[in-house]
C-alpha cells in the first residue's frame, strides 16, 4: 500500500515562507513522477507543480513561477515545495500526489493515482 504523507503547513503573513514535505511509503519514491495541487474553499482542485522522476523537468502554474520550487530526494523518498513570497491567494489545502504512467498529463488531477491528505496553508495580508 503507497501513502503519501504531507506535512509543513500553517499560518503565515504575506510575504513568509513555507516549504511543504511529502513523505512515500510503501514504494520507492523514484517510481513516480511528482506533483502539488492546491484546493482552496469553493474552487476545484488545481495544479502547482511537477517534477519528473529524477528531477529533470520541472514546471509550474504561471501564478507560483519564481516563488515556488518543487524538488525530490529519492534517497529519503520525500519530495518538496519551496514556497516563498506567500500571497493570500495562495491560502489552500496543499496535496502531493504521485503518478505512475509518465506518457500522462502533468497538470490533471485525474492522471495521478496516490494522493496524500493535504496539508493547510493560511497565508493572511
Amino acid at each position: 500500500q503507497v501513502l503519501l504523507v504531507e506535512s509543513g503547513g500553517g499560518l503565515v503573513q504575506a510575504g513568509d515562507s513555507l516549504r511543504l514535505s511529502c513523505v512515500a511509503s510503501g514504494r520507492a519514491l523514484s517510481t513516480f513522477a511528482m506533483g502539488w495541487f492546491r484546493q482552496a474553499p469553493g474552487k476545484e482542485r488545481e495544479f502547482v507543480a511537477a517534477i519528473s522522476r529524477y528531477g529533470v523537468s520541472r514546471d509550474y502554474i504561471d501564478s507560483v513561477k519564481g516563488r515556488f520550487t518543487i524538488s525530490r530526494d529519492n534517497a529519503k523518498n520525500t519530495a518538496y515545495l519551496q514556497m516563498n513570497s506567500l500571497k493570500p491567494e495562495d491560502t489552500a489545502v496543499y496535496y502531493c500526489a504521485g503518478k505512475t504512467n509518465l506518457m500522462t498529463s502533468k497538470t490533471s488531477v485525474h492522471e495521478y493515482d496516490y494522493w496524500g491528505q493535504g496539508t493547510q496553508v493560511t497565508v493572511s495580508s
